[in-house]
């Protein structure tokens, strides 16, 4: 489920590795210690960043900028020559496309999705009148109320 936070997010120093991969930063208030947290569908890797007498690292020094460079080199050495082994997708679980603008679901014309996942029965349902929350290709994007329940995945 945080495959989007490499994807899309502060955990892109690892997007282009090659093999599926999830993570999420952290970084504690005046940037004083950073982590990731990056894995695959078989390794679990943490890279903590920070100063045993707490001060700052610097400023921006976030968990995307300090300590994803470190995972991202362990598995770049670790998974060098092993196949990529997708995601297994626990029972339960439904994906839905959304839009990627707006946080609502997604329409027949929507021009850009990203796809989340929900546990089934708490995925969104439309609420909009028809045509909200879609956007046309090259269309401004307008203000609308996204629905609850993203699920708090990312």
């Amino acid at each position: 489920m945080l495959e989007g936070a490499v994807q899309r997010g502060t955990g892109r120093a690892l997007r282009d590795i090659g093999k599926p991969v999830g993570g999420k930063t952290g970084t504690t208030n005046e940037f004083r210690d950073a982590w990731f947290v990056g894995f695959t569908p078989d390794l679990v890797v943490t890279a903590y960043i920070g100063f045993d007498r707490p001060k700052s690292l610097g400023r921006r020094e976030t968990g995307g900028e300090v300590a994803a460079p470190v995972v991202r080199a362990f598995l770049d050495e670790v998974l060098r020559g092993r196949p990529a082994v997708p995601f297994r997708v626990p029972a339960g679980l439904r994906f839905v496309r959304i839009d990627r603008v707006s946080g609502t679901p997604a329409g027949p014309q929507t021009a850009e999705t990203i796809v989340e996942a929900f546990l089934s029965g708490t995925e969104p349902a439309r609420r909009h009148a028809q045509g909200d929350g879609e956007r046309r290709a090259g269309a401004p994007a307008r203000e609308t109320v996204p629905f609850d329940g993203l699920g708090g995945l990312y």
